[in-house]
């Protein structure tokens, strides 16, 4: 088994997180350093990170939360800032976010220790859709939303394509639904001020097919088997 993927499925983190691990010199393979790529004997080899024997979990816990607006989606915040792991239950085991919602914004975030799932989930070629809820200042014309729909340029590459449409008018506000299926920094905050407009509140509310539901701001609850079903399967 590869070492990432070992790692993963032992609930350390994504497997892009943990080749970030050890590229920075954190894994170890029998008492010496591992490299990417590297093979492994589940069975028989010794791992640690950071000094900590890791070995296979019999099974994998899954939580969705609607994230409020002021919290980190990082296990440990350098800065001393509060982070989505305050806002769950006791546990056992290594859990962490997947993916990344800003300090800024709210909604869907799901939290495991399942990292094949949390690659799947954030892998840029799987595209997974995600829809946020938006309100911005002031009014919106169909010509800007069919801009957005065909999409923009950001740093020299177009966007995908996205689906967009307003579902309130207010006097000085607009609220709408916006899906996009990639993950670029601060992508939907950038695509509505590519046509002039500025976010002031957003947040996630779908992934896939998987919804908040009634779930409240700052509540977390374990995901039921055939959402967990769902998800692999995306």
């Amino acid at each position: 088994m590869r070492i990432n993927k070992f790692l993963a499925a032992c609930g350390v983190a994504s497997r892009r997180a943990c080749d970030k691990l050890i590229e920075d010199g954190k894994v170890e393979i029998n008492g010496r350093r591992a490299s990417l790529g590297e093979e492994i004997n589940e069975n028989k080899d010794k791992v640690t990170v950071e000094g900590v024997p890791v070995a296979l979990r019999g099974g994998h816990e899954y939580f969705i939360m609607n994230k409020p607006k002021g919290y980190v989606c990082t296990v440990k915040d350098e800065k001393g800032r509060k982070t989505v792991m305050d806002l769950l239950p006791a546990h056992d085991g290594r859990l962490y976010p997947v993916g990344r919602l800003d300090y800024d914004t709210e909604g869907l975030l799901l939290i495991t220790d399942d990292g094949d799932l949390a690659f799947r989930l954030t892998h840029p070629t799987n595209e997974i859709t995600k829809t946020y809820l938006v309100k911005i200042e002031g009014g919106i014309t169909e010509r800007e939303l069919n801009i957005l729909r065909a999409g923009v340029e950001l740093d020299g590459k177009r966007t995908n394509k996205c689906a967009v449409h307003t579902v309130e008018t207010g006097k000085t506000f607009t609220r709408l639904h916006i899906t996009v299926s990639e993950g670029r920094y601060h992508l939907v905050r950038r695509l509505f001020e590519s046509v002039g407009k500025e976010v002031v509140f957003l947040k996630r509310i779908r992934i896939g097919e998987l919804s908040l539901g009634s779930l409240e701001r700052g509540k977390v609850r374990r995901l039921r088997a055939d959402e967990v079903f769902y998800l692999k399967n995306l």
